[in-house]
């Protein structure tokens, strides 16, 4: 099975180049990794004491996040790798001042894992949520060096509990704890074995309350709003944005909407502003004088502050492949609205039985529940309330982590 895997992962890296003059995210994939050990060699020379924290995106980096700022808090003495699979995450936060290096993950084989873990010696591993590279496993664990599962979330149906998934769940015993997001997670894991499983709940929780408790003020914003009252559809897709422009066109005068689409290049955003027609500023060139009723922010890295202004979101994903992040508005108070694709997110569906959140499964039904939420003051304050008691509930995973990873970091 070792074989077929890797020449599996050969297969799909070879696709990858091959897409290169044609994509641009597998260029940005083929070109970051083009200096890569020159780079990091380069960074490992300074004799420091490194942690390794691994993460496919830029999401799973942001679930990451409290663990690596708790770490270097208590921790100082380590410096830290920081890895990404994808460039959406790398290209965004190569530059994060707690990270002594950052890297594309060189390509899961056993000649590079065995020349990364030799690099940096490692004192412990983090793996974020998924990414399992079977190679960067065994060579962690042939070497003894601590791997930790941060946020980790299975389903009944992936490969590990399959009929064929023997091998893969083998590879598993190479990780010295699985923190896990939720009670199936610990539940899968312990009927076939592992037993090393503390449900600690899931980190960007306190990431996103964290970026609540510090939320940057916007002035312009505050301006563009005044004394109306404010909507924002945040990760937005054409799918969703089909669906959504016609029903905020028939929105109520004293309602101010702000689109974040998830694709901020010129070609969407001139896409998407030509359905709007007039009656729109974009953020890169926002005039708080100017009369607008739609912002539309074309940049990244501001939508999880703006949701403290929203009465209620929508967020994007769910007429696609999955749900954006609901946690960043939900941990202002804000009820959310979303597509039917949010089953794989424990808290969009807990939240939607407690009356926080609110599914749409097309045109009609979206419109219904906007003219609803819009309507019904007290249902938004009754949402508003489930919401943040809900983000309060889950707050705490961090520190069950670093309670328990911390024992095996006091030997340097």
């Amino acid at each position: 099975m070792q074989w077929l895997y890797q020449l599996a992962v050969s297969f799909y890296f070879l696709l990858i180049r091959l897409s290169a003059p044609f994509n641009s995210k597998a260029r940005q994939w083929v070109q970051g990794r083009k200096n890569n050990w020159p780079q990091l060699e380069k960074q490992a020379a300074n004799g420091k004491h490194w942690l390794w924290f691994h993460a496919a995106s830029l999401g799973e980096f942001e679930q990451g996040r409290p663990l690596i700022e708790a770490l270097k808090k208590k921790h100082p003495e380590f410096a830290i790798l920081l890895t990404f699979f994808s460039p959406s995450g790398y290209e965004i936060r190569k530059n994060y001042p707690l990270a002594d290096c950052v890297s594309y993950l060189p390509a899961d084989t056993p000649q590079n894992a065995i020349r990364l873990l030799n690099t940096f010696n490692p004192a412990a591993a983090f793996f974020i949520k998924y990414e399992f590279w079977y190679n960067y496993l065994q060579k962690l664990q042939i070497k003894q060096i601590p791997l930790f599962y941060i946020s980790l979330k299975l389903r009944p149906d992936q490969y590990f509990f399959k009929s064929y998934g023997a091998w893969f769940r083998k590879q598993l015993h190479a990780v010295t704890h699985f923190f896990v997001q939720d009670k199936q997670t610990a539940h899968l894991l312990n009927d076939h074995g592992f037993l090393n499983v503390s449900i600690a709940g899931d980190t960007r929780f306190d990431r996103v309350a964290a970026i609540a408790a510090k939320a940057e003020k916007f002035p312009a914003i505050e301006q563009f709003v005044a004394n109306n009252k404010l909507i924002i559809l945040g990760s937005t897709w054409p799918k969703d944005e089909k669906i959504l422009i016609p029903i905020i066109k028939n929105l109520p005068q004293d309602y101010k909407i702000i689109i974040a689409p998830h694709d901020v290049s010129k070609s969407h955003v001139k896409q998407l502003t030509n359905q709007l027609e007039s009656g729109f500023q974009l953020w890169s060139n926002f005039n708080p004088e100017a009369e607008a009723r739609v912002l539309v922010i074309d940049s990244i890295g501001i939508l999880s502050h703006l949701y403290q202004y929203a009465r209620f979101a929508y967020i994007g994903g769910g007429f696609g492949t999955a749900i954006h992040n609901i946690q960043e508005a939900v941990t202002f108070g804000c009820p959310v609205i979303f597509g039917p694709n949010h089953h794989k997110f424990s808290e969009a569906v807990e939240l939607i039985k407690l009356g926080g959140a609110f599914e749409v499964t097309n045109a009609k039904s979206a419109e219904d529940i906007f003219n609803q939420l819009v309507a019904d003051e007290l249902l938004i304050q009754k949402s508003s309330k489930i919401c943040k008691e809900y983000v309060q509930a889950q707050i705490g995973a961090t520190a069950i982590i670093l309670r328990q990873v911390t024992p095996y970091l006091n030997y340097i």
